[in-house]
């Protein structure tokens, strides 16, 4: 089963992620670990990445697209994979759809999470995350703190807050994400996979509730 992850930042993406690749045993992968693992690596790829980043230039579509292609195979994802930062745009969707297909794999669901901006600023700004990129488990100071002050429950890392987690890098984050990558909602519609789901506290509909709804449609 192949998932996409779709929502802007502080829509609880990787908490849904995380608990339906525990329940399908498929991996959950972002964008960011994937690049930061070819980078760590010092592949040809990796390398070629590192050089836009470094001049904080976006890396492009086709660097992106060869960086997918080698994770699709790798062996753990061949059962399936929920893909977290990617697609960004259209054009990447369709040369996902067309790798997919080389191995006779599709998309089966594209979840697309919408929360208020208001409630979206606040969450962000009180999320900190684990340390340890093994992990990286999230939490929230107001809606799930950790059971001991800056410890992380899962591993015993110390947990941090990132340094882009303001109001105001979100709030342009939000607009980013809008511009760029809310054309994906009306693709995957059209494509008949799209699973649009609200998580706001206003509705008492948090992450994991979609998440046991989500897996609840899988299992049907």
């Amino acid at each position: 089963m192949v998932i996409i992850m779709l929502g802007a930042p502080g829509t609880g993406k990787g908490t849904i992620a995380r608990i339906l690749s525990e329940n399908l045993k498929i991996p959950a992968v972002s964008t960011g670990d994937i690049f930061r693992k070819n980078i760590k690596e010092e592949t040809e790829l990796g390398k070629l990445a590192s050089s836009y980043m470094s001049k904080g230039q976006l890396v492009p579509d086709d660097v992106t697209v060869d960086i997918i292609r080698n994770r699709l195979d790798e062996k753990d994802v061949q059962n399936g994979i929920i893909l977290d930062g990617f697609p960004r745009t259209v054009k990447q969707a369709e040369a996902l759809d067309e790798l997919l297909a080389e191995r006779n794999k599709k998309v089966d669901m594209a979840i697309n999470l919408v929360t208020p901006e208001e409630e979206i600023v606040e969450r962000v700004s009180n999320r900190i995350v684990c340390s340890n990129q093994e992990c990286k488990t999230t939490y929230n100071l107001k809606l799930n703190p950790p059971k001991q002050e800056g410890i992380c429950d899962i591993c015993g890392s110390k947990l941090i807050k990132r340094r882009d987690d303001n109001e105001e890098t979100v709030r342009a984050r939000i607009k980013n994400y809008f511009i760029q990558t809310s054309p994906l909602v009306e693709y995957y519609e059209k494509q008949g996979t799209l699973c649009t789901e609200e998580v706001s506290e206003a509705i008492n509909r948090l992450a994991k509730d979609v998440a046991e709804d989500i897996l609840g449609r899988i299992n049907k």
